[in-house]
């Protein structure tokens, strides 16, 4: 398993100014990690940014993918309205250039215990090492012409004509940004996507409901 952190997350680098970040950067780092791992038969999973910029790969290098796994996400085409829900997210991430993520973890995923919350909260000690974080909701391409908007129009036209890959999604039901209707909508643009997996208690961050996901997809791709 190859999972890794975007640019400003986790364990990779941080730089400190948000304009360092862009939806090419991210996207580009990806395509020359896959290329430099020389990865193959690959079973794509893709939640939140990781399928924004993630399902804008394969049409690039199809011969690379043979499975998509897709949780609570969105194609930023830019020629549809973006939902209430997201354009609160970003107000709030606006107004609160030093977010509290161990916090916001809890309040997403009631279950995680502090500890938990907290090795999220890990690679951020203070704002200086959120520029990523505040980044990524004003990446989000919101007209035809912003930035990423043609490339996710492309993968758009690419996952409902060319793919040719086993596919399976999920979508945690009581998830406010990126919930059913934007899931739904997404599904269609899928080509041969059976129905999807509905989690009712699951949340935006999916994957930390994911162990009964984990045993389907097994199953499945």
């Amino acid at each position: 398993m190859v999972a890794p952190d975007f640019l400003g997350f986790g364990r990779s680098d941080k730089p400190a100014e948000d304009g360092a970040y862009s939806f090419e950067l991210h996207r580009q780092s990806l395509i020359e990690l896959i290329e430099a791992l020389d990865l193959r038969h690959i079973a794509l999973v893709v939640q939140d940014w990781g399928g924004l910029i993630g399902l804008a790969l394969p049409m690039v290098m199809p011969q690379r993918f043979g499975a998509l796994l897709v949780m609570n996400t969105m194609l930023g085409t830019g020629d549809e309205p973006l939902g209430r829900g997201f354009l609160d997210w970003r107000a709030f991430c606006n107004r609160n250039p030093d977010m509290d993520v161990a916090r916001l973890m809890q309040r997403a995923c009631p279950h995680l215990s502090d500890a938990e919350a907290a090795a999220y909260a890990a690679p951020y000690p203070d704002a200086a090492y959120k520029a990523g974080v505040r980044a990524f909701p004003n990446l989000v391409p919101d007209r035809s012409d912003a930035p990423g908007a043609a490339l996710s129009r492309q993968a758009r036209d690419f996952w409902r004509t060319a793919w040719t890959g086993k596919s399976l999604m999920a979508i945690g039901m009581k998830d406010p940004v990126l919930g059913p209707p934007v899931m739904r909508a997404l599904h269609a643009t899928i080509r041969n996507c059976p129905q999807p997996i509905e989690i009712a208690e699951g949340g935006h961050f999916l994957q930390e409901w994911g162990e009964g996901i984990a045993r389907i997809a097994c199953d499945t791709l």
